[in-house]
């Protein structure tokens, strides 16, 4: 699928979702790699090297560990149209530019979160972004502007680069439904509290794609969603 049709069936499916109060149940899992784990590619430094290069620099879109577990894969339950409430940080999170990369790398905001932008490394960055339904962002954020704060209103999929330093990329998930969860190191998730029935879940990783499995969720426990992505 891809990412037009990714965020049109996501906002198909949070119109649909009111709050309620329902039994529900967990879904738990692991998602792995169809091979052994890749060896990460050292970045080749091309600006500001006494900074982007203080630490070493290795590739992190496809992070495996050594039971072949992956990071950051970002899963969601479509189809919930009640449940438990989105909930609002009243703490911004954060993308911090450190070591001239993106941290964290991938995570997962509610829509109508403020996120704060942090420079942390002293040196001229440009915040880019690439959104589908919210309105992109496109700002100089000098050493001297430590944060700056922006907020995503609408469901989306964004990716986020920098344009001083080309090799910088990360994501924003800018969901409306409680009802998702980011892969540890370890590759295992859980996300709780899914009104029992049976749904479709939804697997995405920014470079090995998606995948989907359909789950029936207890009225009480948790069922297992395990998934392999194919070796790309």
């Amino acid at each position: 699928m891809n990412r037009s049709r990714t965020i049109l069936a996501l906002s198909a499916t949070l119109a649909a979702f009111t709050l309620s109060s329902v039994i529900a149940g967990d879904i738990t899992g692991t998602v792995t790699y169809g091979a052994a784990p890749p060896k990460p590619a050292a970045v080749k430094i091309t600006k500001d090297a006494a900074v982007c290069a203080k630490e070493p620099h290795l590739e992190d879109f496809l992070l495996v560990d050594a039971a072949k577990g992956i990071k950051n894969v970002v899963i969601s339950v479509t189809g919930v149209k009640d449940g438990k409430k989105m909930m609002v940080s009243p703490t911004a999170p954060k993308v911090d530019q450190h070591g001239c990369r993106f941290m964290p790398r991938v995570q997962v905001i509610p829509a109508g979160q403020t996120v704060d932008i942090v420079n942390s490394d002293g040196i001229l960055h440009n915040i880019h972004t690439w959104p589908k339904n919210n309105a992109p962002i496109n700002k100089a954020q000098p050493k001297f502007r430590k944060v700056m704060q922006e907020t995503f209103e609408k469901p989306d999929l964004v990716r986020i680069t920098c344009d001083v330093h080309s090799w910088m990329t990360g994501w924003l998930i800018v969901a409306e439904h409680p009802y998702y969860a980011m892969s540890a190191a370890s590759g295992s998730f859980s996300i709780s509290g899914v009104p029992a029935g049976t749904y479709t879940v939804n697997y995405w990783h920014e470079t090995l794609g998606e995948k989907t499995a359909q789950v029936t969720v207890p009225a009480r426990g948790a069922v297992k969603a395990d998934l392999t992505f194919p070796a790309k």
